[in-house]
């Protein structure tokens, strides 16, 4: 498989311009000739990993031949700065700690002018990573932002047909200085004057050191939605050139150690069973052993983020991953105390792009359960789980969390209830799994969803259900009059306020495209208008035109939130993605047009009542 230079984009007077390549210049682009390359095969069962199906199968086919040259030459270079630091340290009267004068490596605790070198070898290598990272041939142009994309917009390595080579030598992304940027950044805002100690070591295993009480506040592995291990190979090969022999314990293999990663996967352990097991009971030890070792005053915080997205032979909604990390901290004697939705993931990552991606994070604050916990039964759970989630779920919602994140959030507050027993029994006796308990809570939270429709008007009540079945197809008049008569409204009534078109014995609601242009909000409009308009203002004009248009509605505007998160589990439950991204946008953004809608009411002149003007005092003579 060949490459073809496409065009060379050069800085213009206020921007970059496109220019097509010459044949002196695409003779360039192919002369270079790497001494070196990663000849460390990538693997060909992962479905992340997509470049060696198409024939590109080792660590060294992701770069072209001059961003090998240039990552293995500044990796050569690391050794001449490590030595040149050296030098200097020593040069300027080092050590700081005299009685510590001596050759002692970083990798061994030293402190001294060797470990000095090494130290800032070791931030190099870091750089090195980064322009790695911005210097591989999956490396796309970001066309919004005039800029090259990094490799990893996702967890994985897809394969790339049109890619973008950075020059690394420029001020621009892609270079060398703005890898040495961002390294000094980290150092600079994170760990001002702080000194810190890393350990690594299997989490199943017991440590020397348990015998010390910790604060432990966890990242699990996903189940199998990140194949870590394989994706680290990409930044080990050339921090294994740059520094390994910094680092020979931690670099002692050609390739990441694998073996006794925490992950599902089916092709490393034979079949999805055999993987599940391994996940499972791993998972189980770990948490077994931070149940011993942390500290009894502070909580174990675990974070995951990861959606439900599966559907079993009943059509209930659940989810392997959170079934099994449950499940571990159940087995571990935790229960859950509380749960907080923390905003981790950046909205402008590929990721989040076009599709229905999880903004936050979900932590999990856990507890040790008492050994002299309570049994239940399911029908004393299910009653005190409809009696506590849904005030847990207001508050959630008041708290304007994203509705791509509720499902999530709710798990929280419900397993609350659940993990509070040492047992639920179901009604035959038998035990009661994790996965019945989080059908139950997403059973409730579309409940509570669908209660709040009786806070709505009819006309919108009548477009729920309408919209749900059809979304903005066209169906029958008589059905949609059969509707309207259940929920109370009229068609024609509908179709004056300006929601739906009814023509040739057809019924259909409008598209926001095709709503009015020049809308003025009327008294007593419909729920479902104000949302509709709210979007497409913010789709069109951004926060700005969303908070004025907000302003203009007064206190109906904010029922347009709750019909969202409404509208959006919906269109989550239907797989709608687009429609439901819609939905999301507009409670994520609601605090900043919520802000500028007051902004922009306390600019607007106030008029006086005329029972409200004072009068002028009567003059006399």
């Amino acid at each position: 498989m060949g490459q073809q230079l496409m065009a060379i984009v050069v800085e213009g007077e206020k921007g970059r311009i496109y220019l097509s390549p010459t044949s002196v210049q695409e003779k360039i682009a192919f002369s270079a000739q790497p001494e070196w390359k990663p000849e460390a095969e990538l693997p060909t069962n992962s479905r992340d990993i997509r470049p060696p199906i198409y024939g590109m199968t080792k660590h060294g086919d992701l770069f072209t031949d001059r961003q090998l040259i240039a990552l293995t030459t500044f990796s050569d270079l690391v050794s001449e700065a490590k030595e040149r630091a050296t030098q200097d340290a020593n040069a300027a009267s080092w050590p700081i700690f005299p009685e510590r004068y001596d050759d002692v490596p970083l990798n061994d605790g030293g402190t001294g002018a060797r470990a000095y070198g090494e130290a800032i070898a070791t931030y190099l290598g870091f750089s090195i990573d980064r322009l790695a990272d911005r210097n591989s041939t999956i490396c796309s142009w970001q066309i919004t932002a005039d800029k090259i994309r990094n490799t990893f917009g996702r967890q994985a390595i897809p394969m790339t047909w049109d890619f973008a080579e950075a020059n690394p030598f420029s001020d621009s992304t892609g270079s060398f200085n703005g890898a040495i940027e961002w390294i000094t950044k980290v150092l600079e805002k994170n760990f001002p004057n702080t000194y810190g100690q890393v350990t690594q070591h299997e989490a199943t295993s017991n440590h020397k050191d348990d015998s010390t009480a910790k604060l432990i506040s966890t990242d699990p592995p996903y189940y199998d939605a990140v194949p870590y291990a394989d994706i680290s190979d990409f930044f080990y090969v050339w921090l294994r050139k740059s520094i390994g022999n910094i680092y020979p314990d931690i670099f002692s293999t050609l390739l990441v150690p694998k073996e006794r990663e925490m992950v599902a996967d089916k092709f490393r352990h034979g079949s999805r069973e055999k993987a599940k097991e391994f996940f499972e009971s791993s998972l189980i030890k770990v948490f077994n052993r931070l149940n011993k070792i942390n500290h009894h005053h502070y909580p174990v915080t675990v974070y995951y983020a990861l959606k439900q997205t599966e559907t079993d032979s009943n059509e209930q909604v659940a989810s392997t991953g959170w079934e099994t990390i449950l499940e571990a901290l159940m087995q571990a004697n935790f229960s859950i105390g509380g749960t907080w939705p923390l905003r981790t993931e950046r909205s402008g990552r590929m990721l989040a792009q076009s599709s229905n991606a999880l903004a936050s994070s979900i932590l999990l604050v856990c507890r040790p359960r008492p050994e002299n916990a309570p049994k239940t039964t399911r029908r004393q759970f299910l009653s005190e789980l409809k009696r506590s989630l849904p005030k847990a779920l207001k508050t959630l919602q008041q708290g304007n969390i994203a509705p791509v994140d509720l499902a999530q959030a709710s798990i929280g507050p419900g397993m609350e209830v659940f993990s509070k027993y040492a047992t639920v029994l179901e009604n035959d006796g038998s035990r009661m799994g994790v996965r019945t308990a989080l059908q139950l809570i997403n059973q409730i939270l579309d409940e509570f969803l669908s209660e709040q429709e009786g806070e709505f008007d009819s006309d919108t009540r009548w477009a729920l259900t309408w919209f749900e079945q059809y979304q903005y197809k066209a169906a029958s008049y008589g059905e949609a009059e059969t509707l309207s008569k259940a929920k109370n409204t009229s068609i024609q009534g509908m179709v004056e306020a300006g929601m739906l078109e009814a023509v040739s014995g057809k019924v259909r609601l409008l598209k926001r495209e095709e709503l009015l242009t020049d809308w003025v909000p009327k008294d007593n409009v419909p729920d479902w208008e104000i949302t509709q308009y709210l979007i497409r203002e913010l789709d069109k004009k951004g926060e700005q035109g969303a908070a004025e248009l907000l302003a203009k509605l007064g206190d109906r505007g904010e029922i347009a939130r709750d019909l969202a998160y409404r509208l959006y589990n919906l269109c989550d439950r239907k797989g709608w993605a687009q429609e439901a991204i819609q939905y999301n946008s507009l409670v994520i953004s609601w605090p900043e047009i919520s802000r500028l809608a007051r902004e922009f009411q306390s600019q607007q002149p106030v008029q006086l009542n005329v029972l409200e003007q004072k009068e002028e005092p009567i003059k006399t003579c």
